[in-house]
């Protein structure tokens, strides 16, 4: 939770000081590329940092991801300009992609399958108090301090982290030889993923969609995943076995994290746009109407073991992913006068189905897999939330480029605002429809879940006998 805490309040405490960083350190032009680099950084390391995991052990790869943030974190306090501040935000993104997968496998690893959910639940509450703490804070220390702060405050929570993690995380050695590092393998999947990632971020904005660089940069990622994929069919051990995605639960919930990742971040981008370009509400209001979905989120992650030990798995994604159709279908029903509370209402019902469908799909993989592939397996899980989120970027900006014009700040505005909001809350409907279908596909579990359920009651039984 410490380690998860870094990523958590880095995603948020940044955003609020951007415009003061910019006036300092001049270069408004790169600022989009304090957020970009970041992501581009944290996605495509985190399948590979996850498959590393498998090999040099989870200890290790979290204590290096943690290392990474720290330096990043003290070059960003200390940058002397734009492009400086971005390359600390690079290490950032890396520490980030290492921290998150391996700690999500490190739960895996050390709870049982009752427990998890609970685990999961304690991480995911993480991101619901740092979506309130964080843009606090980034306010207050580049109002009142300086912005270098938000970096700062960093050093000690890595500090604590990483004694934390030297001190309590004792991991069982690994027996026999190590599997050899797949380095041209990495090295095609992060180049490949980076261009995929960069093209779907920067089309639209920084080039057109159909102009020679976006066709350069989509074109040269579709070639070299083409070759990693070739290659890692002929590897023995591929930084990813593309193979796991045969395995249905693994297939299945991949690309329900994909979907996952299209509805969050469209939700996340475009319900404050909606809350302060069509109603008219403060920032502070139009994050409220957001906050919804993170606190939605936990409660019913943390609650999710019970349902998947009474139905299955494929069941609590059933009905998860039915809440959030319900949640994105309720936005259609928003208009030009709705109340706040309305939108906080329906980003609520989605956290709450959030809660249900990411984290048991999940779980669901990891149970699958054996100890020596469960990094991997929950890397490319949260590789394909990245994509997706890439993907909603991608489809739903261009929605809205299409319909409105953009303000001095950069955000839409203009007549045509609310209608392009209603065709991204269709995009996002449509997608919760997909969702609960591809939920429908995870492999029928519900008798192993009654056998599940009577073995821990009777291990419950012989506990107090």
């Amino acid at each position: 939770m410490l380690s998860t805490a870094l990523v958590a309040l880095d995603a948020t405490i940044i955003a609020t000081a951007s415009a003061t960083i910019a006036r300092e350190l001049g270069g408004f032009a790169q600022l989009p590329w304090l957020f970009s680099s970041y992501l581009l950084a944290q996605a495509v390391g985190t399948p590979v940092f996850g498959r590393l995991s498998d090999v040099l052990g989870r200890k290790r790869l979290m204590l290096a991801g943690v290392a990474l943030f720290f330096l990043g974190s003290v070059l960003c306090g200390f940058a002397w300009s734009m492009s400086a501040l971005v390359a600390g935000r690079v290490l950032q993104g890396l520490g980030a992609g290492a921290v998150m997968p391996v700690s999500q496998t490190v739960a895996a690893d050390i709870y049982t399958l009752e427990e998890r959910a609970k685990a999961q639940g304690y991480l995911a509450s993480v991101w619901a108090i740092s979506s309130v703490v964080g843009p606090t804070l980034g306010g207050v220390f580049s109002e009142f301090v300086s912005w270098r702060w938000i970096f700062f405050v960093n050093v000690p929570l890595c500090a604590l982290a990483a004694w934390m993690l030297l001190r309590r995380y004792h991991e069982t050695p690994r027996e026999g030889a190590r599997e050899p590092i797949d380095y041209l393998g990495a090295v095609l999947l992060t180049s490949g993923s980076t261009l995929l990632l960069l093209g779907l971020l920067e089309g639209g904005s920084s080039w057109a969609w159909a102009s020679p660089a976006s066709v350069g940069v989509l074109g040269a990622a579709v070639v070299l995943l083409g070759v990693f994929a070739a290659h890692a069919r002929r590897t023995r051990y591929p930084v990813v076995d593309l193979a796991i995605l045969r395995r249905r639960v693994v297939g299945v919930s991949t690309a329900i994290s994909l979907l996952v990742g299209v509805i969050v971040l469209a939700l996340s981008t475009y319900v404050p746009i909606y809350a302060q370009g069509v109603l008219g509400v403060g920032p502070l209001v139009a994050g409220f109407a957001l906050a919804a979905m993170t606190v939605g989120w936990p409660i019913s992650a943390s609650n999710a073991g019970r349902l998947y030990l009474r139905v299955g798995f494929r069941w609590t994604a059933v009905v998860g992913s039915a809440l959030v159709l319900t949640g994105t279908a309720l936005t259609l029903l928003l208009g030009a006068t709705s109340p706040v509370v309305a939108i906080a209402a329906t980003t609520f019902v989605v956290g709450v189905g959030m809660g249900l469908t990411a984290v048991p799909t999940l779980i669901a993989a990891q149970s699958s897999a054996a100890f020596t592939e469960r990094g991997a397996v929950t890397g490319t899980n949260m590789f394909a939330r990245s994509l997706g989120s890439a993907v909603g970027v991608a489809v739903c900006g261009a929605i809205v480029n299409a319909r409105t014009t953009l303000g001095a700040d950069g955000t839409p505005e203009g007549p045509g605002l609310m209608s392009a909001i209603h065709v991204v809350f269709l995009v996002l409907a449509a997608s919760a429809a997909v969702l609960v279908a591809l939920a429908a596909l995870m492999p029928a579990d519900r008798q192993a879940a009654r056998d599940r359920r009577a073995a821990h009651a009777a291990r419950t039984a012989d506990a107090v006998a």
